[in-house]
């Protein structure tokens, strides 16, 4: 089982949102527990300060290291080892991707630290050992709601989590790259029709539509996820002909543009 801990001064934000959708089905089936912790508690005066003047001068406040560390001594055990990991949620950290998520879910411990103002005091990366991580190159005004994202994209990965796995393994980024486009009931809706190949029944065909659609979404939206991607000799060849499709494209809309200018 997995337990998280959140440090936080806005406990409510973390524990309204996580009890709905696959998080709550996850702690109610025993697969993870998530904790909060108020950072005001770990606070050592009366007024439970948290943040204080950035040595050095500067606008804003910056967070004190002691009432996080203490935070997290309360929460992680002593000897957790690499079955732990303490993450700071940060603009400054690495963005998050699939795979960290899938690292997360096979952890015993995951501590998350919740920023707000100018930050923390980077001591308590130093003292730590933080993972820092971000949701993309934007800022956000606190932590809380990137630690949410890290936790949705972590539980669902641990097995029993949501009702077909099958799912999580098809998903965009498990193999690298993005989803193939999905369809439901009606076939058509405002005069746009499914693919027929998706009413055929033909089980190879609908897969090998789905592979190249998830390959030419990646190549026209992500082209930098390739390089790293895990690839077939299929894969490939379906690439070689999303290339092909894409230049006779490309050389078509030039001579419809010739034509409507008088340019040959």
């Amino acid at each position: 089982m997995l337990a998280i801990d959140v440090v936080t001064i806005f406990p409510r934000m973390i524990q309204a949102p996580l009890d709905e959708g696959i998080v709550r089905r996850a702690r109610d089936r025993g697969l993870v527990t998530v904790t909060t912790h108020d950072l005001r508690g770990f606070a050592d005066d009366r007024h439970r300060t948290v943040d204080d003047t950035p040595f050095g001068g500067g606008p804003g406040m910056v967070m004190k290291a002691e009432p996080f560390l203490r935070a997290v001594e309360a929460a992680l055990p002593r000897r957790a080892g690499s079955t732990a990991a303490v993450v700071l949620l940060s603009p400054r950290g690495r963005p998050l991707e699939h795979g960290t998520a899938a690292r997360y879910a096979r952890l015993e411990r995951l501590v998350l630290l919740c920023g707000r103002y100018e930050g923390i005091d980077e001591r308590v990366r130093q003292a730590l050992a933080c993972e820092e991580v971000s949701l993309g190159d934007f800022v956000l005004t606190g932590g809380e709601v990137a630690a949410l994202a890290l936790i949705e994209a972590t539980v669902r990965l641990i097995p029993g989590a949501i009702g077909d796995e099958a799912s999580a393994h098809a998903d965009s980024f498990a193999d690298g790259i993005l989803d193939f486009p999905h369809y439901t009931r009606p076939a058509v809706v405002r005069g746009l029709e499914v693919p027929d190949v998706l009413l055929s029944g033909d089980h190879e065909r609908v897969r090998r539509w789905r592979r190249k659609e998830a390959l030419r979404a990646t190549l026209a939206v992500r082209p930098d996820l390739l390089p790293g991607a895990r690839l077939s000799a299929d894969d490939e060849r379906l690439l070689r002909e999303i290339e092909g499709e894409r230049s006779i494209a490309g050389a078509e809309a030039a001579c419809a543009e010739g034509a409507r200018t008088g340019v040959s």
